[in-house]
């Protein structure tokens, strides 16, 4: 598989996420009042609302301007597959779980899980993290005007 192609189907699975992620967020909206931190779940709601837009968003730039090789495209892809989802499962398992006030205080409240529960959002929601190495690749990969044969 050429870079050509493979930017194309990352492309792709980016705006399947992107649209996944839109639909999760408009199911999850009518779950908020029902979860035990309602707050954190419109955190969620909102947040997973955004990721969709922004996935969709870069699956196009993806598609048509980004100008990266196999193993940067790669680790970039992946980065921000798992950024967007490790912090969306953050705030969704605190919605839940009525817990992450010390990750995420302002949504969180004062809801405040078990140690391990506080522990499993903060590892997840800082390890999310990764998605800034993900930005810079992107970010490097439109310097210049990618010129590729279709």
């Amino acid at each position: 598989m050429n870079g050509s192609t493979g930017l194309a189907r990352q492309g792709h699975r980016l705006l399947q996420v992107g649209a996944g992620l839109l639909l999760f967020s408009a199911l999850e909206g009518f779950a908020i009042p029902y979860l035990a931190a309602p707050n954190l779940a419109l955190s969620a709601h909102k947040l997973s609302a955004l990721q969709g837009v922004l996935f969709l968003a870069l699956g196009l730039v993806w598609i048509t301007h980004l100008n990266l090789g196999a193993t940067a495209s790669q680790i970039a892809f992946w980065f921000l597959i798992y950024s967007g989802l490790a912090i969306l499962s953050a705030y969704v398992m605190g919605a839940i779980w009525c817990a992450g006030n010390e990750t995420m205080p302002l949504a969180g409240g004062i809801a405040h899980g078990s140690a391990s529960q506080e522990m499993l959002i903060k590892v997840l929601a800082y390890s999310s993290a990764t998605g800034l190495i993900s930005f810079w690749l992107i970010f490097w990969g439109l310097r210049i005007e990618a010129v590729r044969s279709r």
